[in-house]
């Protein structure tokens, strides 16, 4: 068995952490290209015919370069913030990196701007010139997104006011929770927990224990839901003001044209969920049955069903990873390895962190960094594997141009996802027994249930908080109804207690960078099935075809992406419907093989 460290490496990026001068003198180049940046723009002379593409070539070899640059920096100030809560130094960092975002920003409006003089006929010619078709499509994104906005002046404002305003509520969000803990004791012992930590004491299998930590959850977020009212009420305002003023009325317009996504694509995905959720409450019906009450709590639903949770180390979990990866595809083995190898993952389970997983890109040095924390459950595997399809995305991506490479969340969760499946359906292949295989096949339904149940709460909360929201402040008392509103109609009503203070506590919908951070998950789930499927059915030559598809996410439109790798049309119910139904066939199974226990 390999040895693998369980913190992550920083240094091979910038030395120094958050007090790097490595950092400084990188983010001092970064401000010096973004001058030639500005000044390459209002230097631009608008073409008059599609042959005079040399002043547009020049920008965008500047303005891929800040683009890479400035992921960089965030992507490093994002690691920083998360190993260590309490680093100050890394928060100023944060600050620092939204201020070159916005100013970047405005740079990039007043780009588009000049793409809207160009006449249409001249336009379409200059994206067929040689260095400009292979960013084609970003590029008429861009400029058909700038017709829907403000005059120049007032994007730029928003942009500049955005940073001690509409991102600085993210930011003390994220302070706030950093801060927080519960103290909860284990063999004997009184240990203060971070909200990460004590999130992943939800899946013990005592009852008790998950009670009374829920219990403590609950508590805290109460103690201080005034404060997250105010967060997500303020950076929901800044919003929703700023779609007033560009004559949005819909808030899922720009959660939609970020993941490149038709509104009919996402009521044809919903639609297909909301009338297929049946054997789902079976499930939920069922694993009551197992653990000896008349309905789950919400501390229950991720409960293992198994007496004792088995625990695996770290090691092991990566050779289990790596092993699988490698019937689908040596290039994701190889490329997972390095991160083991190269420690491009951060996993120990240590007070001070923060709480969730994530995957993000360094584009400038061509690597990845993972975070998550790491415990033993069959839960922590599936997610280092899912973290790991992010990372190996960015990989294939790194020899595409830095305009194609900023694909959207719902197609980013899809390489995750696939990742995922691949782990979690060798698990429940070589399960030594029956007891471990239905234990395994609940874990993967637990995903269906979070994704089709608990992401649908989360779509349905914040699509009802900003329609109020449009007309004043939401109360705590609000949310905290709304929240269970929206929790009883997407898990059927079949829940005893549900979770009020799900909107504090839940970080995405406290990020300001994306909208509506909760239908890609569900969407990438879903259009996942599919890609496996073709990987089940293909012989020879799936990696390749495989590495195509991702290559193409930042250039097309999902629609766009499913009818060329897949072959169908996801504007219709069906595609989901047969998605839907492969998840079906697991709870299936397991109904199967816990009827005879509950009889």
């Amino acid at each position: 068995m390999n040895h693998y460290e369980m913190t992550w490496d920083l240094d091979a990026i910038f030395k120094g952490g958050s007090k790097s001068a490595e950092l400084q003198t990188y983010i001092k180049e970064f401000e010096k290209n973004l001058n030639v940046l500005g000044e390459r723009v209002d230097g631009f002379r608008i073409p008059t015919k599609p042959e005079e593409a040399d002043g547009l070539a020049s920008v965008l070899e500047i303005l891929e370069t800040c683009m890479k640059q400035l992921r960089e920096i965030g992507a490093f100030a994002s690691c920083l913030t998360a190993q260590d809560t309490t680093d100050n130094e890394a928060k100023i960092l944060t600050g620092k990196q939204s201020e070159l975002g916005a100013a970047f920003a405005s740079v990039g409006v007043k780009l588009d701007q000049k793409f809207l003089q160009i006449e249409d006929g001249v336009w379409e010619g200059l994206l067929e010139q040689p260095g400009i078709e292979r960013v084609a499509f970003v590029l008429d994104e861009r400029r058909s997104k700038a017709k829907e906005k403000l005059p120049l002046e007032q994007e730029i404002l928003i942009n500049d006011l955005s940073v001690n305003g509409y991102s600085s509520w993210g930011q003390i969000y994220n302070s706030l929770v950093g801060r927080m803990s519960i103290e909860h004791t284990e063999d004997g012992e009184t240990k203060k927990l971070s909200m990460g930590q004590a999130a992943n004491r939800l899946s013990t299998p005592d009852r008790e224990v998950r009670k009374e930590v829920f219990a403590k959850i609950s508590s805290a977020w109460q103690e201080e839901s005034g404060l997250f009212g105010e967060t997500l009420n303020n950076l929901a305002g800044f919003r929703l003001q700023t779609y007033k003023h560009r004559g949005w009325d819909n808030p899922l317009k720009e959660p939609l044209e970020i993941n490149r996504m038709s509104e009919k694509t996402l009521d044809a995905m919903w639609g297909a969920i909301t009338e297929q959720k049946a054997p789902f409450v079976s499930y939920l019906q069922r694993k009551a049955e197992l653990l000896g009450v008349e309905k789950l709590e919400w501390h229950d639903l991720a409960a293992p069903i198994a007496k004792s949770a088995g625990k695996v180390s770290y090691d092991e979990a990566a050779d289990f990873i790596l092993e699988n990866f490698r019937q689908f595809s040596p290039q994701m083995a190889d490329f997972s390895e390095q991160a083991f190898d190269k420690r491009w993952i951060e996993a120990e389970d240590r007070a001070g962190k923060r709480s969730g997983g994530f995957c993000t890109s360094f584009p400038d040095s061509e690597q990845t960094r993972i975070f998550m924390t790491f415990s033993g459950s069959a839960t922590n595997i599936s997610t280092l594997a899912h973290e790991l399809g992010h990372a190996y995305h960015q990989h294939v991506m790194n020899d595409t141009e830095a305009l194609n490479q900023r694909y959207a969340m719902n197609v980013a969760e899809t390489a995750s996802t696939f990742a995922e499946m691949i782990v979690s359906d060798a698990a429940v292949k070589n399960a030594d027994n029956k007891e471990e295989k239905i234990a395994l096949l609940e874990d993967k339904i637990k995903r269906s249930i979070a994704f089709f149940m608990n992401i649908h709460s989360r779509f349905l909360f914040e699509t009802r908080f900003y329609e109020e929201r449009k007309n004043g402040a939401v109360s705590v008392d609000r949310l905290n109804e709304l929240a269970v509103e929206a929790q009883r109609e997407a898990y059927g009503a079949e829940l005893a207690s549900y979770n009020p203070t799900f909107w504090a506590s839940t970080l995405h919908f406290h990020i300001t960078g994306v909208p509506f951070y909760n239908f890609p998950y569900t969407f990438g789930y879903l259009f996942s099935q599919g890609v496996y499927a073709k990987a089940l059915e293909t012989e020879g030559g799936f990696e390749e075809s495989y590495n195509a598809l991702l290559r193409d996410t930042g250039r097309m439109t999902v629609e766009q992406l499913a009818e060329k790798h897949l072959g169908v049309d996801i504007e219709q119910p069906n595609f989901w419907e047969d998605a839907i139904a492969v998840c079906v066939k697991d709870v299936e199974e397991f109904l199967e093989l816990t009827k005879v226990t509950v009889a």
